[in-house]
């Protein structure tokens, strides 16, 4: 009875010293480890082998990055105004060996240490600059606790302001004016946009007067031009007209002169034919009297002398002129081109082109273009 109490001891004992031999260190942990109280190692990720009471696992450490979130802190500012700030801090331990032994509580150490710098640091800013140098203020705090935490086996990551609280009345004071600044960009924005409208009223208006001084140019230039023209159709109207009068006139004449000669008219013949138109001459209202040469006869004589020669039996007969083969006859190519009726080709050119200025439309000058139009002294449209 007493050897198996005796072999039960045995196993027993056995087995406390392979369970305290045998220690197994997850992965993303250290185990910092002393022997006979000192510092003797540190396991990570492995099946560690200790020795019976002489080593022990003084500490485990995690090895991962960690968020620690502090409470709000009151900080007070340079203008004297108290703020509440609360802070998140990302750290990591990189050597678990100063982390266990350098400082008693790293994480009560990094919050300390996190809330003195960071009165340090607002205490030298305004309200307003604290309001707006958030990045600022987390890459100070950064350095100041990465280069403090350095010796405790620390890396700090990231610092950053959670939230800035400050006083309630300074709250109403800041809401009242946001509220003031944007009726004010609103009164602004609004007159703007009357600005803008008055600008593209008045630019439409100055496209519209140029428009109309344009269209009004062409037009009188259209209008110009076609007077003109109008008044040379008539001029050649006319003298063609007057042409053609003169031209049936001289046939008129000629036909007449050619029945005299062909009648072959003789002195009594001719006294006949004035005593005839005598009452005609004596119709019109401006001859109330007319009276008979009393030498009528030797004016026919006379007459009869220059128009025929004087036969043997003493009679004056038709002699044709020797001169009719001299007189010159008109050319009617010359007047040719009075007859024409077909258009100017430059006329129609220039009409052409004329009409083409006049539809063509004015490119509108920018809105924010503000110098004045004008005109050159050719008519030409200058800014």
């Amino acid at each position: 009875m007493e050897a198996l109490i005796a072999l039960g001891v045995i196993v027993l004992f056995v087995c406390v010293v392979v369970f305290k031999s045998i220690a197994l260190v997850p992965q993303a942990e250290a185990a910092v480890i002393e022997r006979l109280g000192r510092y003797a190692r540190t396991a990570s990720g492995q099946l560690t082998f200790l020795i019976p009471f002489a080593d022990r696992i003084r500490a485990k450490v995690d090895l991962r990055e960690r968020v620690v979130s502090f409470p709000p802190q009151p900080v007070i500012t340079q203008d004297n105004l108290t703020l509440h700030i609360d802070t998140v801090v990302y750290f990591q331990v990189t050597n678990p060996k100063a982390a266990v032994y350098e400082i008693s509580d790293y994480i009560a150490a990094v919050e300390q240490l996190t809330v003195t710098t960071l009165r340090n640091v607002v205490g030298g800013m305004t309200l307003e600059e604290t309001l707006t140098s958030r990045d600022s203020i987390n890459g100070q705090l950064r350095g100041v606790l990465d280069e403090a935490t350095g010796r405790w086996g620390l890396r700090v990551a990231r610092v950053e302001l959670k939230s800035i609280d400050p006083p309630h009345s300074i709250q109403e004071s800041m809401e009242k004016q946001m509220k003031a600044d944007r009726e004010k960009r609103a009164v602004i924005l609004n007159s703007e946009g009357v600005r803008e409208a008055s600008i593209k009223t008045a630019e439409g208006n100055k496209q519209s007067q140029i428009l109309a001084a344009e269209g009004a140019k062409q037009a009188a230039i259209l209008s110009a031009e076609g007077e003109r023209q109008s008044a040379i159709l008539r001029a050649q109207g006319e003298r063609a007209a007057r042409y053609l009068e003169a031209q049936g006139e001289a046939k008129a004449i000629e036909k007449v002169f050619a029945a005299i000669k062909a009648g072959k008219p003789t002195p009594e013949l001719l006294a006949y034919q004035y005593l005839q138109t005598l009452p005609t001459m004596a119709q019109g209202d401006a001859n109330k009297v007319w009276l008979v040469p009393s030498d009528f006869g030797d004016a026919l004589k006379g007459f009869a002398k220059t128009l025929g020669k004087q036969g043997d039996d003493g009679i004056f007969r038709y002699e044709s002129s020797r001169t009719d083969e001299d007189v010159p006859k008109v050319d009617d190519d010359e007047v040719a081109d009075w007859f024409n009726t077909r258009t100017d080709p430059d006329i129609a050119q220039a009409v052409r082109e004329a009409e083409a200025a006049a539809r063509k439309p004015v490119e509108p000058s920018p809105v924010t273009n503000t110098h004045e139009v004008g005109w050159a002294p050719h008519g030409e449209l200058t800014e």
